[in-house]
């Protein structure tokens, strides 16, 4: 429990409301029986809405399909698709017939794909058609030729052997018909919600059994394949509603994607477990279209990452919207800059917005703040420990637990810790020790009263002549600047002093900033060796689909353009 005047960096959460221990297909069952005809799901892109009772009955109808496809618990299904009715259709029947749900990057190409479906072994693939000029059909055809001949089940493909099905999302009755793979409307049409087999199956599993696998998205190497469980991301969409005090009256905006944990974990089972109303403004984040559904669903939360609340407070016609009706919500992802934060909860009204911190890995968030937590701590920290985890700061050569408001890695314990990387348990001994504690590779450092910060990568930190500098304190320095809207903040080679700090600066609308300003800016308020030596104006940085910075391509780019090699470094 936290107490005020820790001694060490550990801190364990409270315990007092009991994990569930239940599966996601029976917490769900349970929810849709009590609450039957309240609003579940509003997919505004698709102009479709579902009551829990309807959600329910879809979802049974779709496991029942799923069963009489020929596919068996503890197989692997693939998702390849934006947000929409039928991904979380997706995620409720698999769950409730035990197979194994393997979110796939909608960003992935070819390359990508052939790599994921293959590592976990994929039996059947749901997937869009096509999305803006991304041709997903176009690119399986690519990878399997030997598909148009085949017929929905049977499958073969040299160089993917293990898929047997492919099943697109279709309009019913729209778009032409694609040899080998089958349409969705065609397979949940074939399925029946009274299908006695549906329940048999249901009750033979166990809340310990992998039900989801992401690939993580690392910077270098093959994505891991984190293996979660019903234990683990149904009992951590539960804590992380509890911290927005979600209830049936609540409508939360879901923007961010349903393939990542922020949108499957803190979007839609955040939402179930509280009998709240999830709500898509769209397929992939669109500010306007935020915007738009906020006002016409009357949503009381919202979550992004910092990047999509940027886009919607700086949209010209931001303030043309009533978001009067918004009260929470959580920002994650990234760090989140404090004057972003600031906006947020004056000009959204979002009095109630929450922070939260983890990783895929942690199902994925093991600290937040609360609607309570005070708004210094709110924009400084990423607030407490969740309930039934444990959390400290080690030194990353000893392993000892550092003293409060010492910077270290941040590790965690708990119900929330993967399953294990899919098929490579050397990496899974790598990332959790021999107690149960997942290593993050994040530098935080705790305060006495428990609440942690993080100050970067381990990997991101600069040494510049001997000096270690933590980029995130210097790009919350830099965004207090009146025309900067964003700012990532990277080291670079440097031959005399080992690393120097280069700053790409986003400028806010309307504006331009020149290299003196932000020089002048820095002088006499941060130390001269904080100042960053360079300065790069852009319109964008490079990212992740979930919104996650790529700080490697930034120095990367850097390298080259300055002609910088690690070699020169002293």
């Amino acid at each position: 429990m936290t107490t005020a005047g820790l001694s060490q960096s550990y801190d364990r959460g409270a315990t007092e409301v009991p994990l569930i221990e239940q599966t996601i297909g029976d917490f769900f069952d349970a929810m849709a029986a009590r609450q039957p005809q309240r609003e579940a799901l509003v997919s505004a892109h698709q102009k479709r809405r579902y009551s829990y009772a309807a959600l329910a009955a879809e979802s049974a109808r779709l496991a029942s399909a799923l069963l009489r496809s020929g596919l068996a618990p503890g197989e692997r299904v693939g998702i390849w698709s934006h947000n929409n009715v039928e991904w979380v259709l997706m995620q409720i029947a698999t769950a409730k017939v035990g197979l194994i749900l393997v979110n796939i990057n909608p960003a992935y190409r070819t390359a990508e794909l052939e790599y994921a479906l293959n590592k976990v072994g994929c039996r059947a693939l749901v997937t869009m058609a096509r999305f803006k000029t991304s041709d997903y059909l176009g690119m399986l055809r690519e990878l399997a030729p030997e598909h148009a001949h085949g017929k929905p089940g049977q499958l073969s493909s040299a160089r993917l052997p293990h898929l047997r099905r492919v099943v697109w999302i279709d309009e019913p009755g729209q778009g032409e018909e694609q040899p080998g793979y089958q349409r969705f409307s065609e397979l949940l049409g074939g399925g029946d919600a009274a299908d006695p087999r549906v329940a048999e199956v249901q009750k033979t599993l166990n809340a310990t059994d992998p039900i989801n696998i992401q690939f993580t998205s690392g910077t270098t190497g093959f994505p891991k394949g984190a293996t979660l469980t019903h234990h683990n991301i149904l009992n951590n969409g539960f804590f992380i509603g509890e911290c927005m005090k979600l209830t049936p009256a609540d409508r939360l905006c879901v923007p961010v994607p349903l393939y990542h944990c922020f949108g499957m974990v803190l979007g839609n089972l955040a939402c179930v477990t509280h009998g709240s109303c999830i709500v898509y403004p769209n397929d992939a984040f669109d500010p306007l279209s935020v915007l738009e559904t906020v006002q016409a669903e009357k949503c009381t939360g919202l979550h992004g990452v910092p990047t999509m609340f940027i886009a919607e407070l700086d949209h010209p016609r931001f303030r043309e919207f009533d978001l009067s009706t918004l009260r929470t919500g959580i920002m994650a992802g990234s760090p989140c800059p404090t004057e972003v934060m600031k906006r947020v909860v004056n000009d959204m009204h979002m009095s109630e917005v929450t922070i939260a911190y983890g990783m895929t890995e942690t199902s994925p968030v093991s600290c937040q703040s609360s609607t309570e937590t005070p708004l210094d701590k709110r924009v400084s920290t990423v607030g407490l420990v969740q309930p039934h985890i444990e959390i400290k700061i080690v030194d990353p050569e000893s392993g000892a637990t550092v003293a409060p408001g010492v910077s270290g890695e941040f590790c965690t314990r708990g119900y929330c810790v993967m399953h294990g990387y899919w098929d490579d348990e050397a990496r899974t001994r790598e990332a959790i020790d021999k107690d149960g504690w997942m290593h993050t590779g994040d530098l935080a450092t705790m305060d006495g009263e428990g609440y942690v910060n993080i100050v970067g990568r381990i990997k991101d930190m600069v040494i510049r002549g001997g000096e270690n500098i933590y980029p995130r304190e210097i790009e919350e320095f830099l965004y207090r600047h009146p025309k900067v809207q964003d700012v990532q903040v990277v080291g670079v080679p440097d031959p005399r002093f080992g690393e120097e700090l280069c700053a790409w600066i986003i400028a806010k609308p309307g504006q331009s900033v020149t290299e003196d300003e932000i020089r002048e800016f820095c002088k006499g308020q941060i130390a001269h060796y904080k100042v960053p030596r360079y300065i790069k104006f852009v319109t964008a940085f490079p990212m992740t689909i979930t919104g996650k910075i790529q700080k490697f391509k930034i120095r990367d780019e850097m390298k080259a353009e300055l002609g910088l090699s690690e070699e020169k470094t002293a």
